[in-house]
């Protein structure tokens, strides 16, 4: 224990002794250690914030049917296969044409709390229809009409068989149902050009059941994991194509897989840019010490002695500098996801072992050719001066 304690008094007053130079090599020790645990939870947290951004682009997977339509029970048995945890949102959609003062417009029938999670890139001037009897209007059809929040608004639909030939005996009057506008919706797209509505709106106003045309999914998981489940569904759920949404699944992959490897090469780079560091600090601290070392070997000491105590020194370096390091990294790794995705990041236990140990790799090894210089000293030389 007495030899142990001895060692460890050695290193640390020879550390004390070269208090300039060992401040270099840590900060070097400490920054590449902050960068490296701070890229590495990074590398790690961004695909679930690359994930919740994506959401905000629309839905990533759709339900279409084998035949014409499906029903709710085809898509609960769809969407059992995907985990509930990833399942952001779902909203599926009925069409119908229908009249706004004998003009033909096309209406959907939706969950609205489902769309407005599916499709939070709408902008929805007002409120969500919430109640029985609230409309949203597409800006197109709003132009159309006049319309505006608050307006009250007649929908009318001819039921099936229904040709407008019958006998006054067989003649079957529209359904009519009145709506409040609540919202106008503007998206820049083919969306601007319906009206929305409940599900149950439209039965009332159909007076049928509803059976949907599509339904939309958003699934936070890999663009991997969304093609298994995609296959999955469409295999087992009969009734049910699950396909992807390529231009959000695909955008998705790319930017996620440049962005790791560009974590990845900046992680590799600081490290590089570390050892060279340390090599250099520790190549003038052997330079500064030639005398001693040599005063050393001409006392008997092996090379074996010098190399334990040169790596004592630069892994002790180490162990504080991955220390540090891993705590500032995760200060860095939290400022830049406030930054740039406005959300927090939970630190990783297991990185701070991680951490400490590849900051003494790479200190040791950094410390290869300074020890091994420290080792070829010529006692006889120094001490005569040369």
């Amino acid at each position: 224990m007495k030899k142990r304690s001895m060692y460890f008094r050695m290193i640390t007053a020879s550390l004390m002794r070269r208090r300039s130079r060992m401040i270099v090599a840590l900060l070097a020790i400490t920054i590449g250690a902050a960068i490296l645990s701070g890229l590495v939870t990074i590398y790690y947290d961004v695909p679930r914030q690359m994930g919740a951004e994506f959401r905000n682009y629309g839905a990533n997977m759709i339900f279409t049917a084998e035949n014409l339509d499906f029903t709710m029970q085809d898509i609960d048995k769809g969407k059992a296969v995907i985990k509930s945890d990833e399942l952001v949102g779902i909203a599926p959609y009925h069409y119908e044409s229908v009249r706004i003062n004998d003009i033909s417009v096309m209406a959907a029938a939706t969950d609205m709390k489902g769309a407005k999670k599916t499709s939070p890139f709408w902008s929805v001037s007002g409120a969500w229809p919430e109640q029985k009897g609230e409309l949203m209007v597409g800006k197109s059809v709003a132009e159309t009409f006049r319309l505006r929040e608050g307006d009250t608004v007649t929908v009318t639909y001819t039921p099936e068989g229904v040709t407008g030939t019958e006998t006054e005996e067989d003649y079957v009057a529209d359904n009519m149902l009145f709506f409040k506008v609540t919202s106008i919706l503007v998206t820049g797209g083919s969306e601007e050009n319906y009206i929305y509505m409940s599900l149950e709106d439209m039965e009332e106003l159909t007076g049928k059941e509803v059976a949907f045309d599509i339904c939309e999914l958003s699934v936070s998981a890999t663009s991997d994991k969304l093609s298994a489940y995609a296959k999955k569904i469409s295999n087992d759920v009969e009734g049910i194509n699950a396909r992807l949404v390529k231009k959000v699944t695909q955008s998705e992959a790319t930017v996620l897989g440049k962005l790791q490897s560009l974590v990845l090469l900046v992680t590799v780079i600081v490290l590089a840019l570390t050892m060279i560091c340390v090599a250099t600090t520790m190549t003038a601290v052997v330079a500064e010490r030639r005398k001693e070392i040599g005063l050393k070997k001409a006392l008997g000491a092996a090379d074996m002695s010098i190399i334990r105590e040169f790596m004592g020194e630069e892994l002790l370096l180490g162990a504080i500098g991955g220390t540090l390091g891993a705590g500032l990294g995760f200060i860095f790794a939290q400022y830049i996801s406030m930054s740039v995705f406005n959300s927090s990041i939970s630190f990783r236990v297991l990185l701070l072992p991680v951490t400490i140990i590849i900051s003494v790799i790479v200190t040791g090894i950094s410390c290869l050719f300074p020890i091994r210089s420290a080792t070829n000293v010529d006692p006889a030389l120094v001490l005569k001066g040369e």
